[in-house]
């Protein structure tokens, strides 16, 4: 049950993702890249969750406040 869950999770964020990137992808193109998408992040989560240290969270605090400037500037640039 995990895996037809993550496969449907990640075809939707890969049909998602394509469209926020502004990419022109067929749709079973982005849904491979979805998919994919998920399964390399869902390995980097889980190995970053099992190491339990501080460079973990380290890490995670550093990818999230990444991810946050990048939206503050493609918004922002909108105004």
């Amino acid at each position: 049950m995990p895996v037809v869950v993550l496969i449907v999770v990640g075809a939707l964020a890969g049909v998602l993702a394509t469209r926020l990137m502004k990419m022109t992808t067929d749709l079973p193109t982005a849904m491979v890249i979805g998919v994919l998408g998920a399964v390399v992040g869902g390995l980097g989560f889980r190995f970053l969750m099992t190491s339990a240290s501080w460079v973990g969270a380290f890490v995670l605090a550093l990818l999230g406040s990444l991810v946050l400037l990048w939206l503050w500037q493609r918004f922002q640039g909108r105004r």
